[in-house]
């Protein structure tokens, strides 16, 4: 089974949904058995990298809000967050760019260290008010996951180096219709959007499961193989006798 998650570092749905489908694999009988993979988005590809606003000056400033009322509406995030065992620091965050941090992250991917990069860079973000689009702060979390110093800043230092795989996940994500994130396909047959309940995501993976390795439609109580004829030809008893 394979998950493809289209998501994005600045995302805190994307940090929760991937917490519960995390919670519900660790019940799945067969979870060595389901390949994880990240796909990248961006929520805002023209983003600065350095903001002098902090998350919730710059959310009211989106939606002709206030930053007090945006304080209220992010009350029952942090919530859901914290239920997880996720403590956001919303007062410190910064908005930021993120397309350097996924061009890194698909890098994580060839070496097989992408999951360890992407739990770290939603955590320092979320968690620890880090701006994940800085250069040296991508480079000290890179180094966090396993990715050596130079090679991570030889990737940072050259803009186009991964750009085309982060550019390819976007445009699948356009040609699927993907306008919002978290987003979870399921061997390519199966969605589900948003940051699902961990019921919701262990029922899927069970249902997926049993369809894609259906029992046969009915029971065989044949006790010999001889008998038959198949394209290989006609298997005779032994001695002529049954």
């Amino acid at each position: 089974m394979k998950i493809e998650i289209w998501s994005d570092f600045v995302c805190p749905f994307c940090y929760i949904g991937k917490r519960r489908l995390e919670l519900a694999l660790e019940q799945f009988p067969h979870k060595d058995q389901v390949e994880v993979e990240y796909k990248s988005f961006e929520l805002d590809p023209h983003a600065p990298t350095h903001s002098e606003q902090g998350i919730y000056e710059s959310l009211a400033a989106k939606y002709g809000s206030t930053v007090e009322q945006m304080k209220q509406m992010n009350k029952g995030l942090i919530q859901q967050a914290a239920e997880l065992g996720l403590d956001f620091e919303f007062g410190q965050m910064k908005p930021t760019n993120t397309f350097n941090a996924h061009r890194l992250a698909k890098y994580a991917k060839i070496i097989g260290k992408d999951k360890e990069l992407t739990e770290n860079l939603l955590s320092a973000y979320f968690t620890k008010s880090k701006n994940v689009g800085d250069i040296d702060t991508l480079i000290a979390i890179a180094e966090d996951s396993g990715i050596e110093r130079k090679k991570a800043l030889e990737i940072l230092s050259n803009e186009i180096e991964f750009e085309q795989d982060v550019r390819t996940d976007q445009r699948l994500a356009q040609q699927y219709g993907i306008k919002g994130v978290p987003f979870f396909l399921i061997n390519q047959k199966y969605a589900i959007s948003g940051a699902q309940s961990s019921e919701t995501f262990a029922n899927a993976l069970q249902k997926v499961w049993e369809e894609e390795h259906q029992k046969p439609i009915f029971e065989d109580l044949t006790t010999s193989d001889q008998d038959v004829c198949s394209d290989e030809g006609c298997i005779i008893p032994k001695n002529n006798e049954k």
